[in-house]
């Protein structure tokens, strides 16, 4: 949250949809995908537009030296789907991005986030993420559901996402804010809306057929795929929920493990005999990039959300997960979900609140209660509630700001059922200011690759990893290993070490 601004932030993207259990889907004889086969101008416009939007979402280009070497990866995957035959006719972007993420937008723009590319363990895994998200621009997912999208009233998409907040998924505020002003910020938008069950698996297959005809092993989907589930489950019982309540991409998978196995059945229909990993090649340059938060856009310890040029912090209720992104800290929960951002704040606190207000609304109206005054920890804060009707019945939109200064001022928006906004009052109650001892002593992370010597185990090597709790958990599905794994001399593993500021 480097910068923030009343826009709210973009949704996550790696979003699929539920698979059903039982039989893989895969286990049907595999039906050819009508893909497009070129990139139109029209297309290449409209990437050209959204690119700076998208990378303003997403905390920006990683600028590590990681970032030729995913370029090269994704080139050559991207050239596998037949859009082109230059390689430089895609632009390959490795975010800095704490949160794990990949996709693309037509005009041949491709994008990983710097945690996923942690979570990866080789090359393949990496080509196979890219191969995907590269599907679904090739069999043109994103024009079959624009005009659906285009459709959403604001309240609608309100009503929406709160619907999945409190019930079966949690989703984040994608979608309010006035994100579909225009072309180049409607494909930004489109970009972060999860796909249909029918193109995730469409997407999965191109995915497995990219990497066999790269030459690398069909199975890194699958494999990739596991990873994310296994750091699903992980974040859930960091945060003290369940996997339903968090962002996350392999939440919205009621049975992961039948994507798995979906995947794999994928890679022996296209004829798995093996095929590169590159396992050494992805390993030295994973060596050394930045893991988790980086400070200078804030970042999450637990319950706590500490951002150190900011002064700030706050602390979300318990059974809430966040995710940090360039422009807000989003929050959510079985009880509702909320977003921390800044605005334009010239010391006229009615004045702040109301346009917070609109940026929720949009076109809709809202007509928020009169404006209270209260002070938080030594703060000036003021808040307002507005009842809204919405697809999924009456609710709460609360904003609660805080003047940090005569020039500056955060606020939350939080949505909640009606009558229900006790659910974040102790957030609100929360925020303060951090001392400058406090903001000396958050430091950034990095994955550190590590040789395995003699006398080293899963639980000495844990015992490196930079966090309080849960350091052999965080260690296992780092290295996509398991409770029964042993290592061996020689072999190389990731932790996760501090870093100098």
């Amino acid at each position: 949250m480097a910068r923030m601004t009343t826009t709210m932030a973009l949704a996550l993207v790696l979003t699929g949809c539920a698979m059903a259990g039982g039989s893989s889907p895969a286990d049907a004889q595999l039906k050819a995908i009508k893909t497009q086969t070129n990139i139109s101008p029209a297309e290449r416009k409209q990437g050209d537009e959204a690119h700076p939007q998208l990378l303003q979402e997403f905390g920006g280009a990683y600028k590590g030296p990681q970032a030729a070497y995913v370029n090269r990866v994704g080139q050559n995957i991207a050239m596998q789907s037949g859009l082109s035959r230059s390689p430089s006719d895609f632009t390959v972007t490795l975010l800095n991005s704490p949160v794990n993420n990949a996709f693309a937008i037509p005009g041949g723009y491709i994008y990983v986030t710097r945690q996923l590319m942690a979570l990866m363990n080789d090359e393949a895994e990496l080509a196979g993420v890219l191969g995907h998200e590269v599907g679904h621009v090739a069999a043109q997912h994103s024009k079959k559901r624009q005009s659906a999208a285009t459709r959403n009233s604001i309240l609608g998409v309100l009503g929406a996402v709160l619907g999945s907040a409190i019930g079966d998924n949690g989703g984040l505020l994608g979608g309010l804010g006035g994100l579909l002003q225009n072309n180049s910020m409607r494909v930004a938008q489109l970009a972060t809306l999860g796909f249909s069950r029918s193109q995730e698996l469409q997407a999965d297959q191109l995915g497995v057929q990219y990497l066999r005809s790269a030459g690398y092993d069909p199975l890194a989907l699958s494999t990739m795929l596991a990873s994310l589930a296994n750091q699903t489950n992980l974040d859930a019982r960091l945060s003290g929920g369940d996997a339903r309540s968090l962002p996350e991409w392999a939440s919205t998978h009621p049975d992961p493990a039948s994507r798995v196995r979906n995947a794999q059945t994928l890679a022996s229909r296209v004829g798995a005999r093996g095929g590169n990993r590159n396992a050494d090649a992805f390993l030295a340059s994973v060596d050394g990039v930045l893991y988790g938060d980086d400070p200078a856009q804030g970042v999450i310890e637990g319950r706590d959300f500490l951002h150190p040029d900011l002064r700030l912090r706050f602390t979300v209720p318990n059974g809430y997960g966040m995710q940090n992104s360039a422009d807000a800290v989003s929050i959510s929960g079985n009880g509702g979900q909320a977003q921390f951002s800044t605005g334009a704040y010239s010391g006229d606190m009615n004045a702040y609140i109301s346009a917070a207000f609109r940026a929720v609304a949009g076109n809709a109206s809202i007509s928020p209660s009169a404006i209270q005054r209260t002070t938080v920890n030594g703060i000036p804060a003021s808040y307002s509630t507005a009842r809204v009707n919405s697809q999924s019945g009456q609710v709460d939109v609360t904003v609660f700001a805080y003047e940090f200064s005569r020039g500056q001022a955060f606020h939350f928006v939080a949505l909640t059922q009606a009558g229900r906004g006790s659910a974040f009052n102790s957030m609100f109650t929360s925020v303060r200011r951090l001392s400058s001892a406090e903001a000396a002593a958050i430091r950034p992370r990095r994955v550190d690759v590590v040789t395995v010597g003699r006398g080293d185990t899963v639980a000495s090597l844990a015992r490196r990893m930079a966090y309080s709790n849960y350091q052999t958990e965080r260690f296992q599905v780092l290295n996509r290993l398991t409770a029964s794994s042993r290592l061996t001399p020689g072999q190389k593993v990731k932790v996760v070490v501090y870093a100098n500021r």
